[in-house]
């Protein structure tokens, strides 16, 4: 199935990302580093480049300059397909004023004149902040043999889990019926299980699961779409467009049972990280049929001294690592620079955007990277973090949540030094 005529794609950048702070401090969401060399924007356009879809817009408002930097420098197509990855930032205009986006539906409203185009027959709704990997002309292909408005695609999940995401419930023709956001209790569920053998049935293993949640994927018919926004006041695609569409247009399902993972908060996006550094991640970064793509930096191999102990971990490009070195489940971001006897574990490292010249009289008294001597357990160290000699990072304390505007900081018991932080020689924590 080609999707490169008329299909367009809208990966929704969302709003603040306050539960990314402070990662999304100085930078909007869909830029957080992910995996040592990518950034978080870069899993969906990958989608949708695998998916022969090269028309893309990044809808955002927020902190977006180093995000626009990064598409510009990254995602590049030649004169003959008329493919783009193009950022819409919130702006002023004639029709709609000055208001910012105030919510996900809001933002599409605000940019219809650049969706609604004669040759367009489908759009593609998609999260900035998810991790997997799908191929949408499946999805595509589910939308338009189901005769659908509108497609969702759902992953089957455990009770256990169904507390936290959108739960809906189908009839036997995978037609959504009903839908209730985050349920509670076992009544909220009862309203919207569903029978595992009905996704037995489908060609998945349902294993028990017995609930079915949104992955915030949609396909719209692109007249349906204009009609659903047009004349209203909706916000969020999520919470008001999709279960409005459930009354009044069909809503069909397309299962997925890969990996997914929405990234939302600081342990989320921990997590993910180090699962990606273990020895059967969940998730392939490297799959030959359907990789990740990012900007090529052209950066050296990364070079170690002598004893250097590294297990279950990432290792980009471009980084100096000294002797007697330990790294254990941990994420070595580009260019990171460390000292010698130096312990990591279970910490990711996003690393610097520049080689620092040790040679320059006015460098800073600590230098990017993490000095000889120093200890880093349980942590997330932004770009460009100076971390300085006989330093210990390990939150013996066991905050869960610490700081507001140091250059250390703790959110769901995970310390962070911020973008651009700086830690002291001899510092304890």
């Amino acid at each position: 199935m080609d999707l490169s005529h008329n299909t367009i794609a809208l990966i929704l950048g969302g709003g603040r990302g306050t539960r990314l702070f402070p990662l999304t401090k100085i930078r909007a969401k869909p830029a957080v580093p992910l995996a040592g060399k990518y950034r978080l924007i870069d899993i969906p356009i990958s989608n949708c480049i695998n998916s022969g879809l090269r028309r893309v817009f990044v809808l955002t408002q927020f902190l977006s300059v180093s995000l626009h930097r990064h598409l510009r420098q990254t995602y590049r197509f030649d004169h003959f397909t008329g493919g783009f990855v193009e950022l819409l930032a919130a702006q002023q205009t004639v029709d709609e004023g000055t208001d910012w986006y105030q919510g996900t539906a809001d933002a599409v409203r605000k940019n219809l004149r650049y969706i609604d185009q004669p040759d367009i027959k489908y759009v593609l709704i998609l999260s900035g902040d998810q991790l997997y990997r799908m191929d949408f002309r499946d999805m595509m292909q589910t939308h338009i043999d189901s005769g659908a408005d509108a497609t969702i695609a759902g992953i089957p999940v455990d009770r256990k889990d169904a507390r936290s995401l959108g739960i809906m419930q189908l009839n036997d023709d995978g037609r959504v019926t009903g839908f209730v956001e985050k349920p509670q209790t076992e009544e909220d569920i009862a309203k919207v299980r569903m029978d595992p053998s009905w996704i037995d049935a489908r060609g998945i293993p349902s294993n028990g699961r017995d609930c079915l949640a949104s992955m915030g994927l949609y396909i719209f018919n692109k007249d349906v779409m204009v009609d659903l926004l047009e004349g209203n006041t909706h916000e969020d695609f999520g919470k008001e467009v999709f279960p409005g569409a459930i009354d009044s247009r069909k809503v069909n399902v397309h299962l997925f049972d890969g990996y997914w993972e929405d990234i939302g908060t600081i342990r989320a996006f921990y997590e993910a990280n180090l699962s990606l550094a273990s020895e059967a991640p969940p998730f392939q970064l490297g799959r030959a049929d359907a990789p990740i793509y990012s900007r090529p930096r052209f950066l050296p191999p990364t070079v170690m001294g002598d004893n250097v102990n590294i297990r279950g971990s990432l290792i980009a490009d471009g980084c100096h690592i000294g002797s007697n070195v330990t790294i254990e489940n941990s994420v070595i971001g580009l260019r990171t620079v460390i000292g010698d006897n130096v312990t990591i574990k279970d910490t990711v490292v996003m690393g610097a955007d520049y080689v620092e010249d040790d040679r320059d009289p006015n460098a800073a008294e600590v230098p990017t990277g993490i000095g000889a001597g120093s200890t880093i357990k349980g942590a997330i160290l932004d770009k460009n973090s100076r971390v300085g000699t006989n330093v210990t990072i390990v939150n013996e304390q066991g905050h869960d949540s610490f700081g507001e505007d140091e250059d250390l900081q703790v959110r769901d018991g995970v310390s962070i030094v911020i973008k651009n932080g700086s830690i002291p020689n001899n510092f304890k924590f």
